[in-house]
């Protein structure tokens, strides 16, 4: 079955309260369980945003050189995230607009290759 992520770019989320991010994390976590008992769930993580951001890695001359910064100049994070494993495109669809309506967050949706289409 084809993995697909499921995530929300943090610059599309209005600044929230601690119990507004609280109330969130409950009702997401509802979705995530339900995942879970469906079997599709594969990784899930949120809470992150440009101040997360750790360092940057580039290929120099074969090596890899790491800076704490500049990052990429982009307004656009991924704020969070869902990975699940379905059988197409109908299902992804069906987790991601749960979680689109518990969050009341846009949610974008990327189907990863499967491991035969590089040998295509």
């Amino acid at each position: 079955m084809p993995e697909y992520m499921i995530a929300f770019n943090d610059e599309w989320v209005a600044e929230h309260t601690t119990d507004q991010l609280r109330e969130k994390s409950i009702a997401s976590k509802a979705v995530l369980d339900e995942m879970k008992a469906a079997g599709v769930f594969v990784y899930a993580n949120g809470g992150i945003d440009a101040s997360t951001a750790l360092f940057s890695v580039e290929a120099d001359n074969g090596a890899a050189v790491f800076t704490d910064g500049p990052f990429v100049e982009t307004k656009e994070h991924i704020g969070g995230f869902t990975v699940i494993d379905v059988a197409d495109d109908e299902a992804a669809r069906y987790w991601a607009g749960k979680l689109a309506v518990c969050l009341d967050w846009p949610q974008e949706v990327h189907r990863f290759p499967n491991e035969y289409s590089w040998d295509d």
